[in-house]
């Protein structure tokens, strides 16, 4: 059904934007806090928060600033907690994902204690912060990542962080098939309503930098051979279709702001909730720009999430999630 709206001078769109209140009152979108998604990270065998330089105001937890930030996430009524382990020790299999005392592990239950169900617990399925190598899975004789066998430790990962507590899984390696072996992996586990949030659009992005000194990484070359080329929008619904149909509960897009298109389509064409990773060089670019005086921080940064939002985006990762709940409060 078509609208006319008229012509000027009686038709003028600017009265909707006189005052605060009146723009308030329109507004099409709004962010609320039980919509963001806390990253954070937690190091092993650390006494004191360690400062991740390309990320200011972003730490390496402790497993006792970790519990503190859980805390103060429930107060500001985020929806919930994205973690990642950064483990002391690593080799070519990331056997610290498998453990069940790795600091993954240790960090579910431990927030899991001081927050219980308060806060969706959620967890960085994937091996890329546990191995030698740096990558997503583990590797064949020839150097490369071998999908089929990465499965097998996703499955287990799988096991050992629902035994720990976790809420929601988040297998984010790319791998072929990833969503479908986790998934079953759970339900064997009788762990039937352990969520499964899927990374399904998951770019080769050149906006990770920053993530990888938070999480220590020892990448050596690239991601390009599994995860998503920039290239590409329309392979981003056959990911989508797939990870649906192995029963996938949400689906995320990541990067967020460089594929603002992408999340746009796949949130036309599911009725699944759909997230989006706003990841560490969105956060950086803004906070390096803030820094110099070059743009206001606090309206960019809202500016910034609001897209996301009006994109499509029913959830947001985001490291500013506590702080801008806060805001909104």
């Amino acid at each position: 059904m078509s609208t006319t709206y008229g012509s000027f001078p009686a038709a003028r769109p600017r009265r909707l934007r006189t005052t605060p209140a009146m723009r308030r009152m329109v507004a099409e979108h709004r962010l609320h806090p039980a919509e963001l998604i806390l990253p954070a990270f937690v190091r092993e065998g650390i006494a004191e928060p360690v400062p991740v330089s390309s990320m200011p105001g972003v730490v390496q937890h402790t497993r006792d600033t970790l519990r503190k930030a859980a805390v103060e996430a429930v107060e500001a009524g985020l929806g919930g907690i994205m973690l990642f382990g950064v483990p002391e020790h690593k080799d070519a299999t990331g056997s610290a994902g498998t453990d069940p005392e790795g600091i993954l592990q240790v960090a579910i239950r431990d927030v899991k204690a001081e927050v219980g169900d308060d806060l969706v617990v959620m967890s960085d399925l994937c091996l890329d912060e546990s191995t030698d190598h740096g990558h997503c899975g583990v590797l064949d004789a020839a150097g490369r990542v071998d999908n089929d066998a990465t499965l097998e430790r996703y499955a287990e990962m799988a096991r050992v962080q629902a035994d720990a507590g976790v809420h929601v899984v988040g297998p984010s390696g790319m791998m072929d098939g990833q969503v479908g072996v986790v998934r079953a992996a759970l339900d064997a586990a009788g762990y039937q309503d352990v969520s499964v949030l899927a990374y399904t659009a998951k770019y080769s992005s050149a906006f990770y930098g920053p993530f990888r000194e938070a999480v220590a990484s020892s990448l050596q070359g690239d991601r390009k051979t599994y995860q998503q080329d920039p290239a590409n929008a329309r392979e981003s619904l056959r990911e989508l279709a797939l990870d649906l149909a192995e029963g996938a509960d949400m689906v995320m897009v990541k990067p967020a702001l460089p594929y603002l298109d992408v999340l746009h389509r796949v949130a036309e064409s599911v009725d699944v909730p759909v997230a989006a990773y706003q990841i560490s060089g969105e956060y950086a670019m803004v906070e390096a720009a803030a820094a110099n005086g070059w743009i206001d921080r606090e309206a960019a940064i809202l500016e910034t999430l609001t897209g996301i939002k009006r994109a499509g985006a029913n959830m947001i990762l985001t490291y500013w999630a506590t702080e801008v709940a806060q805001r909104l409060r």
